[in-house]
This record gives C-alpha cells, sequence and structure tokens, in this order.
C-alpha cells in the first residue's frame, strides 16, 4: 500500500514563494518517478513537475521553468516543490503522485497510480 501525503499550502502574495511536501509511505516507492500536478477550479488537473528516481532527472511544464524545483529526499521519503515568482494563476490544489514507471516523460494524470490527497495554494494580494 502506497500513500502520499501532501503539506504546506496556503496563502501567498503575488510574487512571493511557498514550498509544498509530499511525504510518501510503502515499500519501494522512495524508487518510484514522482510528479506534481494541480487543478484549478474549472479547469483539468494538469502537470507541473516530475522528479525520477534518485533525483538526478527532472522535468517541468513550460510555464513552470525557471520559477518551480521539485526535488527529493530519499531518507526522508519526501519530495518537495518550491515555487518562486508566484502568480494568480498558479493557484490551484497542488497534488502529488507516483509512478512505478521511470521516467520523466511521464506527464499526464493517467500514468500515475498514487495520489495524494492535495494542497490548497492561493496566490492573492
Amino acid at each position: 500500500q502506497v500513500q502520499l501525503v501532501e503539506s504546506g499550502g496556503g496563502l501567498v502574495q503575488p510574487g512571493g514563494s511557498l514550498n509544498v511536501s509530499c511525504t510518501t509511505v510503502g515499500d519501494y516507492v522512495t524508487s518510484y518517478t514522482m510528479a506534481w500536478f494541480r487543478q484549478a477550479p474549472g479547469k483539468e488537473r494538469e502537470f507541473v513537475a516530475v522528479s525520477t528516481w534518485p533525483g538526478g532527472s527532472t522535468g517541468y511544464a513550460d510555464s513552470m521553468k525557471g520559477r518551480f524545483t521539485i526535488s527529493r529526499d530519499n531518507d526522508k521519503n519526501t519530495v518537495y516543490l518550491r515555487m518562486n515568482f508566484l502568480r494568480p494563476e498558479d493557484t490551484a490544489v497542488y497534488y502529488c503522485a507516483a509512478s512505478s514507471r521511470w521516467g520523466t516523460s511521464r506527464r499526464t494524470p493517467s500514468e500515475y497510480k498514487f495520489w495524494g490527497q492535495g494542497t490548497p495554494v492561493t496566490v492573492s494580494s
């Protein structure tokens, strides 16, 4: 059984920064491909960033490149998303996801079997 628990969401002003975390529980999950997705009200869930085990390969959606950074601490079974220069359009519920299949090309929700409950991020003044 794999469980993912996100934390760290909240309210931040435009231009600000925020860290969200995803702690994982389960056998072999630290070797999984881990990704962040987000879903804004009325919109489909969209890819944000991906990290393959052990963390050397990463990928980002175009609008997040240079602003967001995904990282993982395998000793702590935790994946992080550092978000800088936040914009109001970044407002969404952010979800972490895990896949047993390797690769930074895995960028669609259907490729991920395990999901966290989501943590809300609101960017507003």
